[in-house]
């Protein structure tokens, strides 16, 4: 007795939207989070908690002034945002780049590898290191949110 050969179906062809899923699903938590901010302004007291190191230090931390900075750049008010957190904005164009070029490389089937080597993370590092320095010092003024 000879059994029935089992059908195999055709693998089906990745769909571009299927692909994309993940890509569309940060980028629609990244708009939600920014919405939420654009709504709920962090100039108004109350709303989000104080940054810990600033207030029991005084001390500005890299991040300090980024939900101001978000808010004023969901406005539109650039010069506003860049006065919040400058370093801030610089990120939310880097995120902007990353998520395009991970979107484009996603809608291609292509796989996407980001390796930062070890000059690159400390690269990193010295930025924040230098940024939250000079936002310090009596000469960074212009960088306090």
């Amino acid at each position: 007795m000879n059994p029935e050969p089992e059908t195999v179906a055709p693998p089906r062809p990745d769909s571009g939207l299927r692909r994309l899923a993940v890509p569309l699903g940060v980028l629609g938590a990244v708009t939600a989070a920014f919405a939420y901010v654009a709504t709920i302004d962090p100039n108004e007291p109350g709303h989000y908690p104080a940054c810990p190191l600033l207030y029991y230090t005084g001390v500005y931390c890299p991040g300090c002034g980024g939900l101001r900075s978000a808010h004023a750049f969901a406005h539109g008010d650039l010069p506003a945002a860049l006065g919040a957190n400058a370093l801030a904005v610089v990120g939310f164009g880097l995120f902007a780049a990353g998520w395009a070029w991970w979107a484009a490389r996603a809608a291609r089937g292509r796989p996407v590898r980001l390796e930062l080597g070890r000059s690159q993370l400390w690269a990193v590092g010295v930025v924040l290191a230098v940024f939250t320095l000079v936002r310090n010092l009596p000469f960074g003024a212009w960088l306090h949110p």
